[in-house]
Order: C-alpha cells, then sequence, then structure tokens
C-alpha cells in the first residue's frame, strides 16, 4: 500500500477540476460555484487531504507550505482570462510535488473599518513568491520581500538583477503577426492593446501615453507593431475581454474614410471582440478586415472562424515558474527562461481589399 501523501493534482483529477481551481478552493481568495466547492472538498475528503498546513509545514520543514501568486489587478477578473487559468494549472501541478499550496494575492489590499486587512505580498508567511507581471506600485514591494529572504519568481515582467524571469519573445512574435499582414498588402492598419497601466481606461493612444506604458507585455508587443506599422493608430483596452475588444472595433471602425483593413489584437480575446465589432459594422471578415490575435486559445462562439494568432505555452510558463521556485527552496541556482510563440495561420486574414 502506497504512504504517499495526496497532492492538489491529486484532489483536481479526482474531482475533475483543473490543479488551479481546487487551489483556488483551498485558499479562498477568488469565488468558485458552490457545486464547484462541494466537488473538490469532497474529493479532498476521499483522499485524505486538508490543504497546507502552515504550522505542521513549519514544523516539519521551516516552511509555512505556501507559494503566493501575486496579482497587480482584481483577483475577480484575473481567472476569466484563460491564459493565467493554463498558467496557473501548470504552476499547481509544478509545486505540487513540494508539498505547498497556492495562495492568491494582490500586492495593496484595502482595508475597512470592520474587517482585517487581507494577507499581501508585505505579510502573508510565504516560502516564495510568484508575480503575474512586475510593473507600477508592485515592483516598489520588491525590496520589502527580499528584506524577509523570500524567493521570488517573475512571469512576464522585470523584477531586476537576480530574479528569475518566465517569459515569452513578445515583440518578435507581434512582429511576425504584423509582417503577415504586410506580407498581405494592408497598409492601413490598427492594432489593440492590452492595458498600458494600472487603472487605464480604454481609449486610443496618444504618443504621450505609449512613452508611459508601465506593463512589459503591452509594451513589447506594441513595439513589435511598431517595427512595420510605426505609426498604426493604438487603441489600449481595459483588459483582456471580448467587451473590450468589441468597444474597440467600434471605435476603429465608426468612420469609414479612416476604417483599418487590419486590425492586430494583442490578445485571442481582443480578436474576437473586434470579429464582432466588424460583423456589427457590416464588414466582412477576412473579405473587408484582417484580425489577427495573439494567444493561440479556444474562443467560445468564435466559430467559424480560426483567428490568426500567435500560440503562446501558457501552462509550460506555469510549470518553468514553479520549477524555478523548486530550485530556489532547494537553494539550487534558478534560471530564466525564454519560450517562443508559433503562428498560426487561421481563416481571418487575406489579402487586402480592392477599392
Amino acid at each position: 500500500m502506497s504512504l504517499r501523501r495526496a497532492t492538489i493534482s491529486d484532489v483536481a483529477r479526482e474531482a475533475r477540476v483543473s490543479p488551479s481551481t481546487a487551489s483556488v478552493v483551498f485558499s479562498g481568495k477568488t469565488p468558485v460555484s458552490d457545486a464547484t466547492r462541494r466537488r473538490v472538498l469532497d474529493a479532498a475528503a476521499h483522499l485524505g487531504y486538508t490543504g497546507p498546513d502552515p504550522r505542521a509545514a513549519s514544523l516539519r520543514r521551516g516552511r509555512s507550505g505556501i507559494v503566493g501568486v501575486v496579482f497587480e489587478e482584481h483577483l475577480g477578473t484575473a481567472f476569466l482570462d484563460p491564459v493565467k487559468t493554463l498558467m496557473m494549472d501548470g504552476l499547481a501541478e509544478a509545486v505540487a510535488p513540494l508539498g505547498a499550496g497556492l495562495l492568491l494575492l494582490r500586492d495593496q489590499n484595502p482595508t475597512s473599518a470592520v474587517s482585517e486587512p487581507a494577507p499581501s505580498l508585505m505579510t502573508a508567511p510565504l516560502d516564495a513568491a510568484v508575480l503575474i507581471g512586475c510593473s507600477g506600485v508592485l515592483r516598489e514591494s520588491l525590496d520589502a520581500v527580499r528584506a524577509r529572504h523570500i524567493p521570488v519568481v517573475v512571469i512576464e515582467g522585470d523584477a531586476g538583477e537576480g530574479v528569475p524571469r518566465i517569459e515569452l519573445d513578445n515583440r518578435e512574435a507581434q512582429r511576425r503577426a504584423a509582417e503577415h499582414v504586410r506580407s498581405l498588402g494592408h497598409t492601413r492598419v490598427a492594432t489593440v492593446t492590452l492595458p498600458t497601466r494600472a487603472g487605464w481606461r480604454r481609449g486610443l493612444m496618444s504618443e504621450a501615453d505609449e512613452r508611459t506604458i508601465s506593463v512589459e507585455v503591452t509594451r513589447e508587443r506594441l513595439a513589435g507593431v511598431r517595427d512595420i506599422y510605426p505609426d498604426a493608430p493604438a487603441y489600449a483596452a481595459a483588459g483582456s475581454f471580448i467587451d473590450e475588444g468589441l468597444a474597440a472595433g467600434r471605435e476603429l471602425f465608426a468612420d469609414p474614410r479612416r476604417r483599418p483593413t487590419a486590425v492586430i489584437a494583442q490578445s485571442d480575446l481582443l480578436a474576437a471582440g473586434v470579429v464582432r465589432a466588424a460583423e456589427e459594422a457590416g464588414l466582412r471578415v477576412p473579405v473587408d478586415v484582417s484580425v489577427t490575435g495573439f494567444d493561440g486559445i479556444v474562443v467560445d462562439g468564435l466559430a467559424p472562424y480560426e483567428l490568426t494568432t500567435l500560440v503562446q505555452p501558457a501552462t509550460e510558463k506555469g510549470r518553468a515558474a514553479g520549477a524555478a521556485v523548486a530550485a530556489m527552496l532547494a537553494e539550487e541556482e534558478a534560471d530564466s527562461v525564454r519560450f517562443t510563440c508559433i503562428f498560426r495561420e487561421g481563416n481571418t486574414t487575406a489579402s487586402v481589399p480592392t477599392l
């Protein structure tokens, strides 16, 4: 009979959910449905898994048994992004052999007069921290985190020297999409970007706005477009959501005299919204307007379209971050990892329409 202790991955398989969803149930930091919570807890009870116990882990290993995952955005919206869900799945799988669980955090947590402050990057008992992005206020907290001797890994961001980075070839990949659009003869091109900084409200960007972009992914992907189309109008969305792409498309297609013949979007969800806006404006995709995305995810309800996009290894990024955490906790060197996206041509791009 095996005496191996059940892990969060075992619970996820038993409950037929993803490892990140199972972790969320135990962390309590993001709402899940009652049915999902019950299924996960029933599976945990069946397997004898009680979740990470910071006190027991501390006695056994001198650790809390907790890996903090730090988001700058609202936690309620983080899991609406399929890319982040896939990354969390990979991360949960990678840290499970350590006997560790994931605690979802924001760097800054609001306090109220009727409740205690929620755990944050500065206060939670963590063995390690994985930062999803590293810009703005989050970067300002790193000195304090380092003073606590907490290993830090960054996915898609730059926390400075000595902090392992798990990243994509964002600029090169986005340039590949722009080159594809150019090869089809398009000259009237616009781009729809991810948010530029915390608190950004959607809208067209000025040159001054572009100079103040603090989100590295947004900045690098925009640079890839600028390598091919230096003067293309850039509309920055408030998040990676279909509705945000729809709002962007409505503005870009509003004036037929200035309407682009191609739109390069920084996520597949944004691209799906642009496709919907094109249809709403009476435009045919790709006959009248070409659209490219970024991520390579499945977008429900997009058929018969298959986006021309850049496929990123989101789950592998999470696994790489978990491997870096494991190496640092073992007092071994953790290397930065840079993944390459794969260009995939779908049926949303075609030659520039003849006038």
